[in-house]
């Protein structure tokens, strides 16, 4: 009997022990993706009507193909949230090496697509994809490997700046940013002196201010930030646009589906502009009520990654959290002019299939590794 009752205790045990290692996900972030993707397409649904009847003559057009992009995402975030967290880090480099081939196949003409002067899409038949928004994911993974292995700054910083040329030779200075901050925020936690931290982040910002004083369109953007009341019909126009529709949605809004701006007045209603239309309908109230719940998203996330297993998942966690949260924050604080127009999409809510796919499978990521965070 003793070694009988010692036989149960010891299963009672592994029992216990496989328990533990098969905890839930956290159960509020899955809850505020699900309402945040939800509303994004409700708000895709309601911005883009009028553009898409005007050009496609159907305007349910754009929220179609969000539905599709939103439903591979999905299928991405449930996929992502029960693979071990410990896979991205056996693919770290192949994934980034792929998405380093389609930055550059982009720029190739014929490949890829040109549009309001910028190159940014490989169209593969029906589908157009978008590199830069995956290797935001890639490059996030690929420096959590490097700080696993304890790797020097250099293994860091040559990456990234390849990565970062490629971006601009596009371009795209507002993509450039966000990798540039999730990017110098892992370098910053994985341990690198203050002292070449900071020269590095003086190297950049003195970099970014000669790449958009050389650049025409850069410095207008950059100029009209600061005289926001002249040419209203001419470079002021787009934040003036959204200035009005912000200023029309008062404390309670003007009603869902009742914006005006909307109508071709304002332009990139449904993708860089559609926080705009949002605060428009929904008014302020509506407005800060989504920003509370991108709040709980971010803060549930760094929570998440603070009490990661270990060190790759942790800065995989981070590196994640703060690009969505950098692209947020980023977006709004232009909509409200806080900021100069950059031309980043709101995560979870602007028109576009690549990024609402990789931040849905980034946050799949975040999932699987609060199954195994510390308590």
């Amino acid at each position: 009997m003793p070694y009988l009752d010692f036989g149960w205790r010891q299963s009672e045990v592994k029992k216990v022990k496989l328990a533990k290692q098969k905890r839930a996900w956290d159960r509020t972030l899955f809850i505020l993706t699900l309402v945040l993707t939800l509303l994004g397409l409700v708000a895709v649904a309601d911005a883009s009507a009028p553009q898409a009847l005007n050009s496609f003559g159907d305007k349910y057009y754009f929220v179609k193909q969000q539905i599709v992009w939103g439903g591979i995402g999905l299928f991405g975030l449930m996929v992502a949230a029960n693979i071990h967290y410990s896979f991205w880090e056996k693919l770290a480099l192949p994934l980034f090496i792929v998405s380093l081939i389609g930055l550059v196949i982009v720029l190739i003409p014929g490949i890829g697509l040109s549009a309001l002067g910028a190159r940014r899409w490989i169209i593969i038949g029906p589908i157009s994809v978008q590199p830069s928004e995956i290797v935001k994911l890639t490059l996030v993974i690929y420096f959590a490997k490097l700080f696993a292995k304890k790797k020097s700054t250099l293994s860091y910083f040559i990456p990234l700046l390849i990565v970062l040329g490629l971006i601009m030779l596009q371009p795209d200075l507002g993509t450039a940013l966000i990798v540039a901050v999730t990017g110098m925020v892992q370098i910053f936690i994985s341990g690198i002196g203050m002292f070449t931290f900071i020269q590095a982040l003086l190297a950049g910002g003195l970099l970014t201010f000669l790449l958009t004083i050389t650049s025409d369109y850069r410095r207008e953007r950059l100029i009209t930030f600061f005289t926001q009341t002249n040419d209203p019909l001419g470079k002021s126009y787009h934040i003036r646009q959204i200035l009005l529709a912000l200023g029309s949605g008062g404390l309670l809004g003007v009603g869902l589906g009742a914006s005006r701006q909307k109508y071709l007045f304002l332009p990139e209603a449904a993708t860089d502009s559609i926080f705009a239309v949002i605060a428009e309908e929904i008014g302020f109230i509506g407005a800060m009520f989504i920003l509370s719940l991108f709040a709980a998203f971010i803060f549930h996330a760094f929570k998440i990654s603070k009490n990661a297993p270990n060190s790759f998942a942790k800065l995989l966690g981070l590196g994640i959290t703060v690009w969505i949260g950098g692209q947020i924050f980023l977006n709004v604080a232009s909509m409200v002019a806080l900021v100069p127009l950059t031309g980043i999409p709101l995560p979870f809510f602007s028109y576009g299939g690549s990024a609402l796919t990789m931040v849905l499978i980034g946050a799949g990521i975040l999932l699987n590794i609060s199954k195994y965070a510390k308590s």
